[in-house]
């Protein structure tokens, strides 16, 4: 997982599949990005992340809470058209922007 830092926003690339087998390894690495006071916005790249399930939801979802006690915000950029869905369907698009 490969990230980038401009002042109090995180861009991370995620790739590969966040599904249940890989849902809490990226959770804990996210949980250690976000863990500085001064990170208030996360990105996520999704452009190269090929399947997600309810598991990822539930990722994006708990670093939104995180985020969210602090003033901050969680976006995703390039969904690809599975993962598209999967926000669509889910309603995270409505605590969620798509850039």
């Amino acid at each position: 997982m490969k990230h980038t830092i401009k002042g109090d926003t995180i861009t991370v690339y995620l790739s590969g599949e966040l599904d249940h087998h890989s849902a809490e390894s990226v959770r804990q690495e996210l949980e250690g990005l976000i863990s500085s006071p001064r990170v208030k916005n996360l990105v996520l790249d999704l452009s190269r992340l090929s399947f997600m399930d309810s598991s990822g939801i539930g990722v994006v979802l708990g670093r939104y809470k995180t985020l969210a006690k602090r003033g901050g915000t969680v976006a995703v950029r390039e969904p690809t058209a599975h993962v598209n869905r999967i926000f669509s369907m889910s309603g995270l698009y409505q605590i969620v922007e798509k850039l």
